[in-house]
């Protein structure tokens, strides 16, 4: 014999129904089932709301009613369908609507009671509830007993006998162990219905079973017949590794015991509700969770002994939300016995269920989880206990703390595997989730942390992430400026998306995107087949806006990526870094603006565990300031840079020459994309001495920009112009100028070359005659060249050299900065 159990949403339609019948129909071709149903989905709510309306004397709960006949009344006509004018089918319906509706009329005059005595109390509460799975059970019976379905319909009311606590009854098993078995050892039908949940006092009045009482039902019932198994079918397939409408990579678990079953169903995995198991516990009857909507999954199975799988003990991830947090501290509490007691006894007085406890060996503090609906209630219980304790400043008024949650890693074999406590911590500390307590037992089967409720989401996919998927570390991805640069990271990561996660078990996912008008977040990831249709449909361009989409979303591992060369935006990294969101900039106004600016960055870099990378300030897809930190990291001192740091002045002066106009150059620079709209940011040296300036500081000296010596080899009519249109006449009428530059180094057998220096704690740019054999000669193109001397290469500098400009070299180091903090 086994006993099905199918709750509300698998009752919750005629569709659903049907697919009920359907698997009554095949499970009982071999063996005697019992089958037991709660109310259709929602009424049980609905009925509770038209209750209270009536007590209110608020007439609004003759239209809960209403709806409720309706939904009943869909039900039937959905398993009986007239439409093709079938008068059995018609006659079937017809009859039991008749039948149901006269259960609903003495519903009606129920609440018409309620409303008039303005009294709800528990007793009629309780009658009012136990409408609900008479109501369903009553259809399912009656539709399968059309279809030639051997069927009873047992009032389990009969059966199970309870004391007089209404609204969650104890069971008298021994009157009902005994009722139960009398009944099955009589019956010779194949299936046997029963509504769920419901259920009878000694002095004969309706009492129900309390949260989860369908499931109970099941439970008294397979273990009072000892069944085969006890089968929970619900909308999902089993319980799940945590919370798959917060995690999308949860997946059902297989297996599991009985005491993980319970963990898991305690801290949130509402699909099973602990006391279900326990009645099955001692019988060592296996649960199994099954799918109504889709019957052919696996589902999980809940036994004795669970074969082990895998090299991880751990099976969930739970939670529980709406948690307070209360302490009781005080130096009046070390040494002194009773306090624990008395606290406890409290709170046991007033009904209030603990979730957790954890208490420090100095005892001076015990702190206790409870649910946030009883804070204020367990607060004023217990000041009120310890009044004069707090009189004497022996111990603190009760400090509460609310909008927290608990997060449960969860199995058996947890004490036999080392580590698993390091890991979770430290998976949270990444992820600058904050936690507020710990509990642990001694057997390691749970191990508990109270978090805010606004991190949940990042702590379960980051904790799932790390225990049950092949170690895949996803990246969420907040990009502002899609403009040549941005537009060329994007189709990176497009096309190497596939090969990271493969290679290096990276995720990488963008998830907010904005340029100067518009921007668009997406939880899920933007599809980066259609991003520049998504963004163009996005909403009006807002850098706080954006800062707070981002932050309202709290993902694990997100980035913010600057790749503007605006002030404002470079203005918010802080904002960003506080809430644990790395930031890669390409903008290098914050690395070169204000010292203490750049020296906060770092700072909150830092204490938030944010990473703050900017290696395409210098030399665009170059490893120049990753190198620099290497040698400053291994103990090496720098003592001197060189640099040509500018591809866009590089490649103006190896394209200028006597069969060239400095105006042609520097027009063709602009148009390849290798200076700024503006060519003058180059043209000045501000970009270069913004570049060297970087390298000093991340040297380690405490330099501002307006301390650098700038050598302009511009002409004062150039540096004066007022626009960009100007500026290009000016190179024009000073054509010669430029000549000359160009004639002098010629002469001197030298090559033009943008120069910045940094030495002895001093820093200068400006145009210099490289002679013959010098590293900086032969610089090619856009080339940069960086010279570090050190204490270790004193004589012969560490020099990088390649390509320092161009949107995808410098697209290229942006993406590098990524994969280095999908590593950190």
């Amino acid at each position: 014999m086994k006993v099905l159990k199918f709750g509300g949403t698998s009752v919750g339609s005629a569709e659903n129904i049907n697919k009920v019948i359907a698997i009554l129909n095949q499970q009982s071709q071999d063996t005697a089932i019992a089958v037991v149903v709660s109310a259709v989905g929602g009424i049980t709510d609905k009925l509770l709301e038209a209750g209270n309306l009536a007590c209110q004397k608020n007439l609004e709960y003759n239209q809960k009613y209403d709806t409720i006949w309706s939904i009943h009344n869909s039900v039937i006509e959905g398993l009986f369908p007239t439409t093709q004018n079938n008068e059995a089918l018609r006659k079937q319906q017809d009859e039991l609507r008749d039948l149901v509706s006269e259960k609903l009329n003495d519903l009606k005059q129920l609440l018409n009671g309620i409303y008039l005595i303005n009294e709800l109390s528990p007793k009629t509460l309780d009658k009012l509830l136990s409408f609900g799975e008479t109501l369903s059970s009553t259809i399912i019976y009656h539709t399968l007993k059309s279809r030639a379905g051997d069927v009873v319909l047992k009032n389990s009311q009969e059966l199970i006998l309870t004391d007089s606590t209404f609204n969650n009854a104890t069971v008298n098993f021994e009157v009902t162990n005994k009722n139960i078995t009398d009944f099955f050892s009589k019956n010779t039908s194949p299936i046997v219905l029963l509504p769920g949940f419901i259920s009878k006092s000694i002095h004969g009045e309706i009492t129900t079973l309390g949260r989860g009482g369908s499931d109970y039902t099941a439970a008294i019932i397979a273990a009072a017949m000892e069944v085969e198994e006890l089968q929970i079918w619900t909308d999902v397939s089993g319980m799940y590794t945590t919370n798959p409408k917060l995690v999308k990579q949860a997946s059902p678990i297989e297996q599991l015991s009985y005491q993980e079953a319970v963990e898991l169903s305690h801290f949130g995995a509402k699909v099973l509700y602990p006391p279900t198991v326990m009645p099955v516990l001692k019988k060592k009857i296996p649960i199994i969770i099954k799918n109504t909507l889709d019957p052919e999954a696996v589902g999980t199975t809940i036994t004795k002994q669970v074969t082990p799988s895998g090299n991880s003990p751990i099976k969930g991830i739970s939670n529980i939300e709406n948690v307070a947090l209360l302490t009781l501290q005080g130096n009046g509490m070390v040494g002194v016995p009773g306090f624990s007691k008395r606290l406890f006894e409290t709170l046991a007085q007033e009904k209030i269920n603990i979730i957790l406890i954890t208490q420090s060996s100095s005892e001076h503090t015990i702190c206790f989880g409870i649910s946030q609906n009883d804070a204020q209630r367990a607060k004023e219980a217990i000041d009120a206990i310890f009044e004069y304790e707090i009189s004497l400043q022996k111990i603190d008024p009760i400090v509460v703390e609310t909008d927290l949650s608990i997060i449960a890693v969860i199995g058996d074999k947890m004490k036999n595997h080392q580590g698993i406590s390091g890991k979770m911590f430290s998976t949270l500390g990444k992820n600058n989730v904050n936690i507020r307590a710990i509990a642990q037992g001694a057997s390691e089967r749970n191990i508990s942390a109270v978090i805010h409720k606004n991190d949940v989401k990042k702590a379960l996919n980051s904790l799932h992430e790390q225990f049950f998927e092949i170690k895949t570390k996803q990246i969420n991805l907040f990009i502002t400026g899609v403009g040549n640069v941005g537009e060329r990271l994007i189709e990176q990561i497009k096309q190497q998306k596939a090969y990271v996660k493969e290679q290096f078990k990276i995720n990488l996912r963008i998830t907010g995107l904005s340029n100067s008008r518009t921007m668009v977040v997406n939880d899920d990831g933007i599809n980066l087949k259609h991003w520049k249709t998504e963004l163009e449909n996005g909403e009006k361009a807002s850098l706080q806006n954006f800062f707070e989409h981002a932050k309202a979303l709290n993902l694990r591992n997100s980035v913010f990526i600057d790749i503007t060369a605006n002030e404002a935006v470079s203005n918010i990294y802080g904002q960003y870094l506080k809430e644990s969101i790395s930031v890669i900039a390409c903008n290098k106004i914050a690395c070169s603006g204000n010292i203490e600016y750049y020296n906060e960055l770092k700072a909150l870099s830092r204490q938030y565990n944010a990473s703050f990378l900017f290696e395409t300030n210098v030399g665009a897809g170059l490893p120049v300031i990753d190198t620099l930190n290497h040698l400053i990291t291994s103990g090496d001192k720098i003592n001197t840079i060189q640099a040509v740091l500018s591809g866009s002045l590089n490649f103006i002066f190896n394209n200028f020459n006597t069969d060239t106009t400095f105006y042609d150059v520097v027009k063709q620079a602009q148009e390849e994309g290798y200076t700024e709209p503006d060519p003058r940011i180059d043209l000045s040296g501000i970009d270069v001495a913004r570049k060297i300036l970087i390298l000093a500081r991340e040297s380690g000296h405490q330099i501002e920009l307006s301390e650098l010596e700038s050598d302009s080899f511009l002409t004062e009519n150039a540096n004066n112009s007022d626009s960009v249109d100007d500026f290009f006449e000016t190179l024009k009428a000073d054509e010669a100028y430029y000549q000359g530059l160009y004639k002098s180094a010629q002469e001197h057998n030298s090559q033009l070359k943008f120069v910045a220096e940094f030495n002895d704690g001093k820093a200068k740019v400006g145009l210099q005659e490289i002679p013959e054999g010098h590293p900086f000669y032969n610089l090619e193109g856009k080339d940069n060249i960086v010279m570090f001397y050190t204490q270790r290469y004193p004589e012969q500098p560490l020099i990088i050299k390649g390509a320092g400009a161009g949107a995808d070299v410098t697209a290229s180091g942006l993406f590098a900065d990524i994969i280095r903090i999908a590593n950190n």
